[in-house]
């Protein structure tokens, strides 16, 4: 008998300045492992995230292990065990690494050697201000940051966004070591990380769930992964550049 889901969400319904990002959005998040999800840009996978922290107006059902989280403001949101990393890293960039690590503890013995473990260049640069790092190491910042508490779930955002392709399989290896102790809803464009990393995969299309499936079964199928997300699968999305770099 399979366990229960960590995270259910039915019929999200979310708006920004009164237009609405996401129609109808209805899907489970297993209790482990990666799910990914896909779709185009603009379809509302950001907004479905901040849905469900509650930092954009929504209405739907969420549940986090059985009890709801719909009706709660954000902070509370957190404070039940969901971990969040954003897409734009939105690291303190005035203070160090270490304030910035610091600022996100919220039990009483915070994940220190853990994280020191995952992301040992941030242990080294822990008196440098973040907003002299480059774009790889902020998104380390960004990701340690989450795996600082005991999560019950994390929702991150495009963790691979405008890096590198080194810096990139570092920060797929920390989200596969993390996903070993906390289950991870995955926004990502590049498939190259998803196809590695992810079981399950849910695409949004026109801000509703299309499909559903096997993260494996829809990118091995061609016609299908070009319907829904416009690419060929051995192809990464988003930045398509094969030289990309960090930005800073």
């Amino acid at each position: 008998m399979s366990a229960a889901p960590i995270l259910t969400v039915e019929g999200l319904r979310c708006t920004i300045a009164g237009q609405q990002v996401v129609e109808d959005v209805t899907f489970e998040v297993p209790a482990t492992g990666i799910t990914a999800v896909l779709g185009r840009n603009g379809v509302g996978k950001t907004s479905t995230l901040r849905g469900i922290l509650g930092l954009i107006q929504r209405k739907g059902r969420v549940t986090l292990a059985g009890d709801r989280i719909d009706g709660m403001p954000t902070h509370k949101v957190v404070r039940m065990g969901v971990g969040y990393v954003p897409e734009d890293r939105e690291v303190f960039a005035k203070l160090t690494v270490a304030e910035n690590l610091a600022l996100a503890e919220r039990q009483r013995h915070p994940r220190r050697e853990f994280v020191a473990e995952l992301f040992p260049d941030l242990v080294q640069r822990r008196d440098q201000q973040a907003g002299t790092l480059s774009g790889g190491q902020q998104q380390m910042v960004s990701v340690a940051r989450a795996l600082m508490n005991d999560n019950r779930i994390l929702l991150v955002d495009e963790p691979t966004k405008g890096l590198a392709p080194k810096i990139v399989t570092q920060v797929a290896d920390a989200l596969l070591e993390a996903s070993k102790t906390v289950p991870i809803l995955l926004v990502e464009q590049n498939l190259e990380v998803v196809r590695r990393l992810a079981h399950g995969a849910i695409v949004i299309g026109g801000g509703r769930v299309v499909h559903t499936g096997r993260a494996a079964e829809i990118l091995d199928d061609v016609d299908l992964t070009r319907r829904l997300l416009g690419v060929h699968a051995e192809a990464p999305v988003g930045d398509a550049s094969s030289d990309r770099r960090e930005s800073r």
